[in-house]
């Protein structure tokens, strides 16, 4: 089943109380996710760690019930015969709209929950903790391929939302996004005209989106995952017919996002990428989201930026993949920014501690105590 139209949206008044308190707390908690399993306590996942509320584990029925009354009517009746469903809902808390997207699924047998809240409001650069001048020069290419990569639950789409919202407000753009969910609603701000199609609700594929994008009137294209070899080509070559073609992968470090894109295609095409992608790639930032040292705080941004200099292109067109670290490392006068680099700016200002360093550090016998 994939996703719901707008106007499968689920009304408040359909809920039930005990959902409804369960929402409540997990707006209060500032939660991103919201689990519901049977065998487990309602869980939160508050600044990226998972935390059970209250004592008492739910069962199935009771799971089941609660499921029963986030989804629209026209699927209530349909759980015995799928395996997953996904829905949206609302709920309005302290006089706001509170949106939620929820994926119901089987896992044993029994009917689970995982509901997403979807933020209204498009964080800051400055709450993001991501360099507003590193974003402005990401948006300042004519054409290209721009890269954000990091695991799952790195902010990958946050970052990618707040570059459209600044390319929204800058004016006199065509922006086409081809998002799996949309997460955040761009509004009319300016001159720059914007549509938003949704991976299997307006379009069945990134690769379609992409596909019929091009015949769109596009400057910008935020695909929001490349996951295949067709999807890859495409964005390739529409990077080098002048869009700037704005995406994520995930991989953990910069590097990895050029060995991901190129062993998409088979070795015997694989020189011909790397030529391809030494062309069109401009920049690649990788994200991490660290725990902050500050109890109950959210979670820290650190960030490797690697730029598409001479050295780089040189060691992307001819696979010399190890030689990147060096050239981001020696790139600071471009730009660039070395992970660990970053890791010890945020050690020294007190943002996050010597062990979350050590566990993330490429090298962590370099990154020292200076407080």
């Amino acid at each position: 089943m994939g996703s719901m139209a707008n106007d499968d949206l689920q009304p408040e008044t359909m809920l039930s109380p005990q959902l409804r308190g369960i929402l409540d707390a997990a707006v209060e908690r500032e939660a991103s996710d919201v689990h519901l399993v049977p065998g487990y306590p309602v869980s939160f996942r508050v600044h990226g760690r998972v935390e059970e509320v209250g004592a008492e584990a739910l069962d199935a029925g009771t799971v089941r019930r609660l499921i029963e009354s986030l989804l629209p009517p026209r699927l209530t009746g349909r759980l015995d015969e799928g395996k997953n469903f996904d829905c949206s809902l609302a709920v309005r808390h302290a006089g706001t709209s509170c949106r939620f997207r929820a994926n119901i699924f089987l896992a044993q047998g029994h009917w689970c929950a995982c509901l997403r809240h979807i933020p209204d409001q498009i964080p800051t650069f400055e709450w993001m903790g991501f360099p507003e001048g590193l974003a402005q020069r990401l948006i300042s290419y004519t054409n290209g391929l721009v890269v954000i990569t990091g695991v799952t639950g790195s902010g990958k789409s946050t970052t990618l939302a707040a570059l459209i919202n600044l390319i929204n407000q800058q004016g006199s753009k065509r922006v086409i996004t081809v998002e799996e969910p949309i997460e955040y609603v761009h509004p009319r701000i300016s001159s720059t005209v914007i549509t938003q199609r949704e991976v299997g609700r307006d379009v069945d594929s990134f690769y379609d989106g992409l596909k019929y994008g091009l015949r769109q009137d596009p400057d910008v294209i935020l695909l929001g995952e490349i996951r295949d070899r067709d999807t890859a080509q495409m964005a390739l070559s529409a990077a080098e017919t002048g869009h700037l073609i704005l995406t994520t992968l995930h991989t953990k470090d910069a590097k990895g996002a050029v060995t991901r894109l190129v062993d998409l295609f088979p070795c015997e095409a694989q020189e011909d990428v790397r030529t391809q992608l030494s062309l069109s790639l401009r920049s690649v930032v990788s994200q991490h989201l660290l725990p902050s040292a500050r109890a109950g705080e959210k979670r820290v941004l650190a960030i490797e930026v690697m730029h598409v200099s001479q050295p780089v292109r040189i060691a992307i067109k001819f696979g010399k993949i190890d030689s990147l670290e060096s050239a981001i490392q020696t790139g600071k006068r471009e730009g660039m920014v070395a992970l660990d680099e970053d890791l010890q700016r945020l050690l020294d200002a007190g943002r996050i501690s010597l062990e979350t360093v050590r566990r993330f550090a490429k090298d962590p016998d370099t990154i020292t105590m200076r407080r």
